[in-house]
């Protein structure tokens, strides 16, 4: 089992309906187990075309899925939401995003874990510090953590 971070967000539709249900997708799949939820926050977006606020959060979850067969199912439920993927940090229902796999550092075209902006972005760095205080304690967070106000 790997415990593993994923960034939800959404910022279309019943935003907090849309995040409830992606977790419910997830503590469906076999290789999946959902172990906690962050608080959600509410988010000016960053980047992309004028649109509305995000609620966003960190789910932890333990999978004995690989990180390849991981990111496919968070496609698969991003599509079973709705997800559009017409405008590059445009609007979404919902959005999914493998942020930490266990310790490993995977650098291809289609996956970087860490997730590349993570470090960039209190409304990730908030509630995955919540969920899981012990990793501002990590070498790569004390490299990399932002100030936190």
């Amino acid at each position: 089992m790997v415990t593993a971070f994923i960034g939800v967000g959404s910022n279309l539709g019943d935003r907090e309906k849309n995040i409830r249900r992606a977790v419910s997708y997830l503590k469906t799949e076999k290789g999946i187990k959902v172990e906690k939820v962050s608080t959600l926050i509410e988010t000016e977006p960053q980047g992309g075309p004028p649109q509305g606020k995000y609620l966003n959060g960190v789910i932890r979850i333990n999978t004995t899925l690989s990180v390849g067969g991981l990111l496919n199912v968070l496609h698969s439920i991003e599509d079973k939401l709705g997800r559009k993927r017409l405008v590059r940090f445009g609007p979404r229902t919902i959005d999914l995003d493998i942020l930490l796999y266990g310790s490993e550092t995977i650098d291809s075209p289609d996956l970087k874990v860490p997730h590349p902006r993570m470090f960039e972005r209190k409304f990730v760095l908030k509630p995955l510090l919540e969920i899981e205080p012990g990793l501002k304690s990590c070498r790569v967070f004390i490299m990399n953590l932002p100030e936190m106000k």
